[in-house]
């Protein structure tokens, strides 16, 4: 008991840490998703996204491993893929123990439910997800997860949500995208970036005199933009924003 109390204050210290105000609102159930389960957020096993949590996929291999699941299987429904437009479908099965029947979970992907980041990776990412909804049957965990979500990057570092410009979409799956604003601070920590720095390049990149003027289309293409340039060469993009610093005078 002592070993919870003590993952929860360490989780509620790094969610207020990360998610600001926010967090504060969500504590009670951090406190039953701690107690319950041992989640950690440092370990990035959680996400609080527009005031909800979310489990990641670290966390559900994490928690499958700890009560000792026995194992799980993945089948591609090919009667319902279509290679050409690469729409994949998986089945999933998940025995916790030697007697269990399984617990199975289908997920599904294309290009237009997943990150444009992951375009190409849609059959990996449509096996995630069915791995995950098996999983989170299989423990009875009502969160949906993060690899779920259609424009979340897959990858488990928090991210935090707190004003957004606009309002989060359905992405014709069922699920929910994060808001504008949620994919930018991902894309901050993920890569460390500052984001003083970040949100001067990106009202220059979107030809507007703050970020707030930009429009929804510029801003997306904002987003792929410095993903893609932090994942191909991060010390150019650092370059790149240390450009926008503010110059300090030097006395004469």
């Amino acid at each position: 008991m002592q070993k919870v109390s003590t993952t929860f204050r360490s989780n509620a210290s790094l969610a207020r840490s990360l998610w600001g105000e926010q967090s504060r609102f969500s504590l009670g159930v951090l406190r039953a998703l701690t107690m319950e389960y041992s989640f950690s957020v440092r370990a990035g096993e959680l996400q609080l996204i527009d005031g909800k949590w979310y489990v990641t996929h670290t966390g559900l291999l994490r928690l499958a491993s700890k009560r000792r699941c026995r194992g799980i299987t993945t089948t591609l429904q090919r009667q319902l893929c279509s290679p050409l437009e690469n729409r994949w479908v998986f089945r999933a099965v998940v025995f916790r123990d030697s007697k269990s029947k399984g617990f199975v979970g289908y997920g599904d992907a294309d290009p237009s439910n997943v990150s444009s980041r992951v375009h190409g990776a849609e059959m990996r990412v449509a096996e995630t997800r069915a791995v995950n909804r098996a999983l989170r049957k299989a423990y009875g965990i009502g969160l949906c997860s993060v690899e779920e979500l259609g424009a979340v990057s897959t990858s488990a570092v928090p991210v935090g949500s707190t004003s957004a410009s606009g309002s989060a979409s359905s992405n014709g799956n069922g699920t929910c995208q994060p808001r504008l604003r949620d994919q930018l601070c991902l894309a901050i920590r993920r890569f460390h970036l500052d984001p003083n720095l970040v949100k001067s390049y990106a009202a220059d990149f979107c030809g507007t005199d703050s970020l707030s003027q930009a429009s929804r289309e510029s801003v997306q293409a904002f987003i792929n933009h410095l993903n893609k340039a932090a994942e191909e060469n991060r010390d150019a993009l650092l370059c790149k924003l240390n450009s926008f610093a503010p110059r300090v005078e030097v006395p004469s």
